[in-house]
């Protein structure tokens, strides 16, 4: 159960990380709200078609932390797909992660989460990974636009919320939670754009690259649901925040990106994480 559990949250946090990389090139081609919507969109689609896959029946609770966790999650998309366009994939991904770790990890172990003592080691790990590979690799502090790092941190604060809200919808509701999140989420940022009279039509070109975002986004959300409802919040947690080393390699390779030798250094110690946990 517990390698399962792993492997479930690893692929997750791959799963992520590929799908900031989609949602980032599609913020640099179009509006962003158009593209939080729209992307959303392509992962209720997702979630609707694999509800009847995923053993589980609808309950109020379930229901309504769904809810919750998708105003929370709605408004923290919008955040990160601002910065992303407004700043390099390669520093806001991991300063997201880093402030979506931190939440759901101290929530987990005040809860009663007692992981093994060589998966605290890898939690450890883990949490120095990310902060490495969150580090400017353009030259000193100065370098860094404060606004996609603002927006980037509070978007973090904002999955992390996300993440402990899912936890705790019962696990006999299977994918009802994210049903429910999604149908917020959709909605919430749908009236943020009318209210504001911003056009949801996408640019010319950017509708795949969209939709793949909101589906592969979906695909992590789901893995990351099963892996919490078999699993520790601390330890899942830690796994599904290491997508930015995903994320990095694709803006290395696709996009030319530079990354330094911290950061590399950190995708490295991200692998380490994991295979200390899945040791344990």
């Amino acid at each position: 159960m517990f390698v399962t559990v792993v492997a479930l949250a690893t692929a997750s946090a791959v799963i992520f990380g590929t799908a900031d990389f989609f949602g980032g090139l599609a913020t640099r081609r179009s509006r962003v709200l158009a593209v939080v919507v729209l992307s959303q969109l392509g992962g209720l689609a997702l979630i609707g078609a694999l509800i009847p896959f995923l053993s589980g029946s609808p309950n109020a609770p379930a229901l309504m932390w769904g809810l919750a966790a998708g105003v929370v999650g709605g408004a923290a998309i919008v955040l990160f797909y601002r910065a992303l366009a407004a700043g390099m994939m390669s520093v806001v991904a991991p300063t997201t992660a880093a402030a979506s770790m931190a939440l759901p990890v101290i929530f987990g172990l005040v809860a009663g989460d007692r992981p093994p003592a060589l998966a605290l080691v890898g939690i450890a790990v883990g949490l120095f990974a990310v902060v490495l590979v969150s580090r400017e690799p353009n030259g000193p502090a100065s370098a860094f636009k404060i606004g996609p790092v603002l927006a980037a941190l509070a978007a973090g604060a904002g999955f992390g919320a996300f993440f402990v809200l899912i936890k705790l919808a019962p696990a006999e509701a299977g994918g009802w939670p994210l049903l429910a999140a999604r149908a917020a989420s959709v909605t919430l940022v749908a009236m943020l754009a009318l209210a504001a009279r911003r056009s949801l039509r996408p640019l010319p070109g950017s509708l795949p690259v969209t939709i793949a975002a909101g589906v592969l986004d979906m695909a992590a959300n789901v893995l990351y649901l099963l892996a919490v409802q078999r699993g520790m919040l601390s330890l899942v947690a830690v796994l599904t925040s290491l997508y930015p080393a995903s994320t990095l390699l694709l803006a290395r390779y696709v996009l030319g990106e530079r990354l330094s030798p911290v950061q590399i250094t950190g995708v490295g110690f991200a692998l380490g994480s994991i295979a200390l946990i899945a040791a344990a």
